[in-house]
């Protein structure tokens, strides 16, 4: 039976569950299993119709009763059965198209969920996010308009300093948003110069130690291997990059500790790592890094947008590298960022 079915094409099948050689009602799964896209006529004698009834019932499309047969009902019913089968496994196709239409209309139905909780928070997080400076520009206005008069100098002056600080938070707040938003949208600007990678990372340093005067941080930069003079990068990539991670690295560490910068250069990459002896992130945070306006759970009140390091991230990726961090909750964190050499 099955070379047969392999030889030739068959319009239905005639199958007689009386003949000698038949395994009653048992012969017609396999057979609907070795052809299931044909139709099945069931011929049966008068005595075996509720046998007949039950072939029906598990698949096939007609029976007929071999006493009752003649050349104008069988064909009648060879036609009614092809007929029905071709309903069957079109509504069958039809079906299956729906599944597949419902399902990926729950995908999306899911993922508009997702994105409109995530714009909720969203605009939670900003809105707290931005209330801070804006109650301190609020507070120090109503200050100078009140006593302008009764203020000393140096007074006015720490309200005027007070409002600068807090645009200039606001706004760094803003830009992160909006580098977010690009990043998303697949709309990051990507220019490619040549830069002197040593001279570069030392500079980034010496710009980032203004900021450990008051905690008297010790920041240790270091080559490994000569560079070469005319690999191409983003400046404004590597200044996000760097510039978070040196910031961050800086914020969550305690007075008089030592965080380490190196630069180590590999056959067709350059390995960055970036080193301190801060706060640390717990296991259950670290998952967690990356997602915009996340921020660990032992941060205390150290400020932060939650911005940064999700920045670094689309950074990296724009620029074709890796980053991977370790981290441990109250001993320090370190940052490897695994960027690849583009030469001019």
């Amino acid at each position: 039976m099955v070379d047969a079915f392999g030889q030739r094409v068959f319009d239905v099948i005639l199958l007689d569950l009386t003949l000698p050689d038949s395994e009653g009602l048992a012969s017609l799964p396999p057979l609907i299993k070795l052809a299931p896209s044909l139709p099945i006529v069931v011929l049966t004698n008068h005595n075996d119709e509720e046998l007949a009834i039950q072939a029906v019932r598990q698949g096939a499309q007609d029976y007929l009763v071999k006493r009752q047969v003649n050349g104008e009902i069988l064909l009648r019913s060879l036609r009614y059965s092809i007929e029905r089968k071709q309903a069957l496994e079109n509504l069958r196709a039809v079906n299956h198209d729906l599944e597949i239409y419902a399902e990926e209309c729950n995908s999306e139905l899911v993922k508009a969920r997702e994105i409109n909780q995530f714009k909720t928070e969203f605009v939670s997080m900003l809105s707290h996010d931005i209330r801070n400076p804006l109650n301190t520009i609020l507070l120090a206005a109503g200050l100078l308009e009140n006593n302008e008069d009764k203020l000393p100098q140096d007074k006015k002056l720490s309200h005027f300093q007070h409002i600068r600080s807090a645009v200039k938070s606001m706004s760094q707040l803003l830009d992160e948003v909006s580098f977010i938003g690009q990043a998303d949208a697949g709309k990051i600007q990507y220019y490619l110069e040549v830069i002197d990678l040593e001279k570069f990372c030392f500079q980034l340093v010496n710009e980032a130690k203004l900021a450990t005067d008051d905690k008297n941080i010790n920041l240790i930069f270091t080559s490994c291997e000569e560079f070469c003079k005319v690999t191409l990068w983003d400046e404004s990539l590597l200044r996000h990059i760097f510039g978070n991670l040196l910031n961050n690295a800086i914020k969550y560490s305690p007075a008089g500790s030592t965080i380490h910068f190196d630069l180590i250069n590999q056959e067709s990459c350059v390995v960055f790592q970036i080193q301190d002896s801060g706060i640390g992130i717990s296991q259950e945070d670290l998952p967690h890094i990356f997602e915009p306006f996340q921020r660990a759970q032992n941060v205390g009140k150290i400020s932060g947008t939650g911005l940064g390091l999700a920045i670094v991230k689309k950074c990296v990726e724009a620029h074709n590298g890796q980053i991977s961090v370790w981290s441990q909750k109250g001993v320090g964190t370190s940052f490897c960022v695994t960027l690849p050499l583009i030469y001019e």
